[in-house]
């Protein structure tokens, strides 16, 4: 520890930044690798699939395709391909939107959110699998630390 902390000393403020943010960026990416893995094997299922399954499942009454895309973060074309797919699967349905025939609302079936509900079970008992080491008061300061980061974040240009 006292290593570590000396190594610190050494560096300069901003060069601690970006190694801090380099860190979080690879524990993310490690952690979301091995969730893709789990799902793939575990139900033959993609993350983006897992990620438009738990979009739908938290707004019951449905999403536009826009506006899956902008919950998502991704574009309308990338949220096109998945939504065929878990259509033709009996996962979510189409429903027409009655004063524009061009737009879908698109919804989870009830076999749909059957199979999200026993996915994001496993998903959660991965993640806290994953992240045991850490006690609540831990996870609050990481939790506040990151949030923190996020807001200053947005606003630098």
């Amino acid at each position: 520890m006292k290593v570590m902390a000396a190594e610190n000393n050494n560096l300069s403020l901003s060069k601690q930044r970006l190694r801090l943010w380099l860190r979080m960026l690879r524990a993310s990416k490690t952690i979301e690798n091995e969730v893709r893995e789990r799902l793939k094997k575990t139900f033959d299922v993609t993350l983006p699939r897992f990620d438009v399954l738990a979009a739908l499942y938290r707004h019951p009454e449905g999403l536009t395709m826009t506006a899956l895309s902008r919950d998502l973060e991704v574009s309308n074309g990338n949220v096109t391909g998945i939504v065929d797919r878990l259509t033709k699967d009996g996962f979510v349905l189409r429903v027409p939107i009655a004063n524009d025939r061009r737009a879908t609302t698109v919804q989870l079936t009830p076999k749909g959110k059957g199979e999200f509900e026993i996915m994001a079970e496993a998903h959660e008992s991965w993640i806290d699998e994953m992240m045991e080491s850490l006690n609540e008061a831990r996870i609050d300061e990481m939790i506040a630390v990151l949030e923190q980061l996020k807001n200053e974040a947005g606003g630098v240009e």
